[in-house]
């Protein structure tokens, strides 16, 4: 298991935060695949879809914050 992979499912196992930021993605995704289903989409839908892909966005990259803060070694000054 590569080290990023072993923070990630250490952060799901004890982190609330990032558990929380998870299941926020997760939800964001599950929006993004209903909406891209439909044939035909609106203009609120496009405003939608791209509201969500910001959302999920913002969330992934809080999320790769948090695994490179808990990745890095401790330094002591």
């Amino acid at each position: 298991m590569s080290l990023l992979r072993e923070v990630r499912e250490q952060l799901l196992a004890g982190d609330a935060e990032f558990r929380h930021l998870a299941e926020e993605h997760s939800r964001y995704e599950a929006q993004l695949e209903q909406l891209t289903k439909s044939p035909y989409l609106s203009a609120e839908d496009i405003l939608l879809e791209s509201d969500l892909k910001k959302k999920k966005l913002r969330v992934k990259d809080e999320m790769e914050r948090l695994i490179a803060q808990r990745s890095r070694p401790a330094h002591n000054h």
